[in-house]
């Protein structure tokens, strides 16, 4: 299967928020507003993974200066600044249909490759347990759980090191 990988567009937002919905619950997934924010903030860091005009997944987080994901950064978005140490994962999320074909393997390379270029030390991420196995296989380590209280789960951080 041949993927595209680019940054989202406006125009992207309505199936974006498709997959949303089908990878989050109600609690834990960004509504429409603060995706359309995310696509005008930190489009750079937006990135989705596209067979012709259909998304098949997406990555987004900003640029950060803490190891640590902090739950406010799923409230509001600003640029991201140059230099910030950390890329942050606030959402990584593959069309139930195209779930187990690496789209969600090739989002995180594909970040990561801009994370680089941005001279950052880490990506940074919270996700449920169950998803712990998935982010190790792509070379993130578990460094334990969150404080997040975000919509009252339990998270664990993951880290993925960019410099050695």
């Amino acid at each position: 299967m041949t993927v595209t990988i680019m940054n989202a567009q406006t125009t992207d937002l309505t199936q974006i928020m498709v997959i949303e919905n089908a990878g989050f619950t109600a609690a834990e997934a960004a509504s429409e507003a603060s995706m359309a924010e995310r696509i005008q903030q930190i489009p750079d860091t937006f990135l989705v993974a596209k067979q012709g005009p259909e998304v098949l997944g997406y990555v987004v987080g900003p640029a950060f200066d803490r190891r640590y994901l902090t739950d406010d950064l799923f409230a509001k978005s600003t640029p991201n600044a140059a230099g910030t140490p950390y890329q942050t994962v606030l959402s990584l999320a593959v069309s139930p249909q195209h779930q187990g074909e690496g789209v969600g393997g090739q989002l995180l390379t594909a970040l990561a490759k801009v994370a680089r270029q941005e001279n950052r030390q880490a990506i940074t991420l919270t996700c449920l347990k169950r998803l712990v196995p998935f982010y190790e296989a792509n070379g993130y380590v578990n460094e334990g759980v969150s404080a997040s209280a975000h919509a009252g789960e339990t998270w664990y951080n993951l880290v993925l090191p960019l410099t050695d």
